[in-house]
């Protein structure tokens, strides 16, 4: 299987999942005029802190932290790509292009002003600026995939045991569930066709009752 080809069917698995997630908390999603490019610019701020902007004082990139909120933003911009109505396999295809693009930008607080731009100026998703962001993070696609799966799976998981109530319980012995799930994710293999599933499982059995 080529790169590309690779590429766009683990964004149409994303794809799908998020359209999942999305009705799994309002089945009316599409209609309900979510700004989903200001949770993208919202998200850029926030990871720009975690990679260290402060001339005046020394800082470390926190790069698992600057990754994790990379994956948040893609699920925006999936959310933003499927408002639009278009079929999921064309969607797949732009992004797999673009995803799979190199700008020369090797300054990841430019990249990701460009991605924030997008959002800011034109309510859009920058796809080639993420990849940036991503290069320069040292991300590649699969481990995007690997990453996504991952916080999708613990969303569902959250949902299905009482996120929206109230009665979630988001530290596990002594670990927040975002831990817990880091560390589930590299026991298990990503490339599994039952991937999610053996992680909400494995969930499941670490998820104190």
């Amino acid at each position: 299987m080529s790169d590309l080809s690779t590429a766009k069917n683990q964004i149409s698995q994303m794809l799908t999942m998020q359209d999942a997630m999305n009705s799994r908390v309002s089945d009316t999603w599409r209609d309900n005029q979510y700004e989903w490019y200001r949770a993208i610019w919202v998200e850029c701020a926030e990871m720009l802190d975690h990679h260290g902007w402060k001339w005046w004082k020394h800082q470390e990139i926190d790069v698992p932290q600057v990754q994790l909120e990379l994956v948040d933003i893609f699920h925006f911009g999936l959310s933003l790509r499927l408002m639009t109505g278009t079929p999921v396999d064309d969607i797949a295809a732009t992004l797999a292009e673009d995803l799979t693009q190199q700008t020369s930008e090797n300054d990841f607080k430019i990249a990701l002003e460009n991605l924030a731009s997008a959002a800011v100026s034109n309510k859009a998703f920058d796809a080639v600026a993420l990849a940036d962001c991503m290069r320069l993070m040292d991300m590649d696609l699969n481990e995007l995939f690997r990453q996504y799966v991952g916080k999708n799976t613990l969303n569902f998981f959250r949902q299905d045991h009482g996120y929206k109530e109230g009665t979630y319980i988001k530290i596990w012995n002594g670990e927040e569930d975002n831990e817990v799930l880091a560390s589930l994710v590299t026991q298990l293999d990503a490339s599994a066709t039952d991937f999610q599933q053996q992680l909400y499982n494995a969930l499941k059995e670490k998820y104190p009752s």
